[in-house]
């Protein structure tokens, strides 16, 4: 048995210790931020593979999470439901690099304008506060701690350390080329919408949960600042009314802003530093979620066995 640190509370952090913990060793999770307090946390987090490359690797991880929430929706307590939706886009589209990762893509041959393709789906949608507590939990149950800690490098005090730092690796990872993607959300009432929706040509979905409907989005690159902007939310909930004509008239509840953690592909990889080994596991861009359970996997396996 190895005592491993995991840097890092979101949901690649925590769904990594996890698995490690099942595999027997040691495990305290230590981050900057809580799990109700990362990007992760923001998260529409319906499945859907964006902003994470490369895509041979991402459709793998992709389709082994999409498995495992599928099982996780059997358990209402996980906050993880399967639910029907539709893309929409404005030009004849061939199917996605990504259509091997879900069981059933069905082409759409009724739509508004200014859509004239598209294709529905049934997909997972995490619930973000409820399934974060509840993986939290398990983490905990299984033995592992959950831990603040502001760190300014790899910490040395473990024989293994899983780097899931999300954004933090800028200055954790020593990498420059991790780089922030602003994400602007509207959550609104719960107005009846049971299906959600995603406009093809841009950060525009509606997304249902229990008690409201998270409507995004945006997609700004090198952007830092974390404060809603209200012209901003104007404009989201405007496209998004293309998609869903109800959210013209439902009752805006809060606004939030993420900041996804993108590079040019996911770094998931073993290195030496000294005595330790470091396993990378960040740059999920906005697919943290999406590829959550595929990377926990590969880093268990690559952590070993205890």
């Amino acid at each position: 048995m190895a005592r491993v640190i995991v840097i890092g509370a979101g949901v690649v952090g925590l769904s990594c210790a996890l698995r490690v913990l099942q595999t027997g060793h040691h495990v305290d999770v230590v981050a900057r931020d809580l799990p109700l307090e990362t990007t992760s946390a923001t998260a529409a987090a319906l499945w859907y593979p964006y902003r994470a490359f490369p895509y041979e690797r991402v459709s793998a991880w992709s389709a082994t999470s999409f498995t495992e929430f599928e099982r996780l929706a059997a358990d209402e307590d996980t906050g993880v439901a399967m639910v029907e939706g539709t893309e929409l886009h404005r030009s004849r589209t061939s199917d996605p690099w990504w259509s091997a990762a879900v069981p059933a893509l069905t082409r759409v041959r009724a739509m508004p304008a200014p859509y004239v393709d598209g294709w529905s789906f049934r997909a997972p949608v995490v619930e973000m506060p409820v399934y974060l507590r509840w993986l939290s939990g398990q983490v905990v149950e299984a033995g592992g701690t959950i831990t603040r800690m502001a760190l300014g490098g790899l910490p040395d005090q473990a024989e293994v350390v899983v780097n899931a730092s999300g954004l933090g690796a800028r200055l954790i990872g020593s990498d420059p080329s991790v780089l922030p993607v602003r994400g602007q959300v509207v959550h609104v009432e719960q107005f009846g919408l049971d299906r959600w929706w995603l406009d093809g040509a841009g950060p525009t979905y509606v997304v249902p949960r229990s008690k409201d409907v998270v409507v995004g989005g945006t997609d700004e690159e090198g952007e830092w600042s974390r404060t809603p902007d209200p012209a901003t939310a104007a404009r989201i909930l405007e496209r998004a009314s293309l998609l869903v004509p109800e959210l013209a008239k439902a009752r805006v509840l809060r606004h939030r802003v993420g900041l996804r953690p993108a590079r040019p592909r996911v770094r998931l990889e073993e290195e030496r530093c000294g005595d330790a080994r470091v396993v990378h596991c960040y740059g999920h861009g906005g697919a943290g979620v999406t590829l959550s359970w595929g990377c926990a996997d590969e880093v268990a396996a690559l952590v070993g066995p205890a």
